[in-house]
């Protein structure tokens, strides 16, 4: 599409400002759409009616955004990004550790979120989808029985059926929170896989759900959720305490 008259010119004080969000709002409107390149500097110049340095600055606004790239060589430029789940997921993390959010906080905030899916999941979703869920879900607990699973798989199998879940909404929005979750940060969802006593428990809750799904039961499986949430806290405070148990046994001999 061509952007030769999709910007106005801007007024001095704000005009990096004022570009960037031009650009923004052109690029969230999809008038340039992901993999196109930005007019060269010298185009926006001439659109925007300002000096290069002004042009310089807006253009790392949108980077520090994630919705532009720069790219060398013969055809390098600025070109517009196709903003990821991996890259939102990795900066809500970031920023909930730079806020010191605690694990509760998060545990909570995923227990809703999970109430929530779940309600929507039994209503919208097919029985083909519901069995699915069974079915992955019984993988999952076959897998947490063996005598030395692997953690890693299980950590894997774990995240596959909370967006599995979550698609089963058939709400977009649940869809990229959840992946994004599941990427980014669990909530301690690890340490129930990672701790023999509550592994088994834990796939087994994720069946029990999965099969009250199956059978429309939202009671049940509202149930199962607030278990298997009253589960992970006690796995949490008991790696707390052996941590610090741990950590006294060393300081005294």
């Amino acid at each position: 599409m061509s952007t030769q008259k999709m910007f106005t010119p801007v007024q001095i004080g704000r005009a990096g400002e004022d570009i960037a969000l031009q650009l923004e709002a052109a690029i969230l409107e999809e008038k340039i759409v992901p993999g196109e390149r930005l007019p060269s500097e010298r185009e926006l110049q001439a659109q925007f009616q300002c000096g290069r340095g002004v042009i310089r600055e807006a253009i790392r606004a949108l980077r520090q955004k994630g919705l532009v790239e720069i790219r060398k060589g013969a055809k390098g430029g600025a070109y517009i990004k196709q903003v990821e789940v991996a890259t939102v997921s990795e900066s809500l993390a970031l920023f909930l550790k730079q806020q010191h959010i605690g694990t509760d906080h998060i545990a909570e905030f995923r227990e809703s979120i999970d109430r929530v899916i779940t309600v929507l999941a039994i209503a919208r979703a097919g029985m083909a989808e519901k069995k699915d869920l069974v079915k992955e879900a019984e993988k999952l607990l076959k897998m947490a029985g063996q005598s030395q699973p692997d953690k890693e798989t299980l950590s894997r199998l774990d995240r596959k059926l909370n967006i599995q879940l979550a698609k089963m909404s058939k709400n977009p929005v649940f869809e990229w929170v959840m992946d994004a979750i599941q990427h980014g940060f669990s909530s301690n969802d690890y340490a129930l896989y990672e701790d023999s006593e509550y592994r088994l428990k834990t796939a087994e809750n994720w069946c029990e759900t999965a099969r009250h799904i199956v059978e429309n039961d939202p009671t049940r499986a509202l149930n199962s959720i607030s278990a298997h949430y009253t589960l992970l806290q006690r796995c949490v405070a008991a790696r707390a305490s052996g941590v610090a148990g741990s950590a006294e046994e060393e300081a005294f001999g």
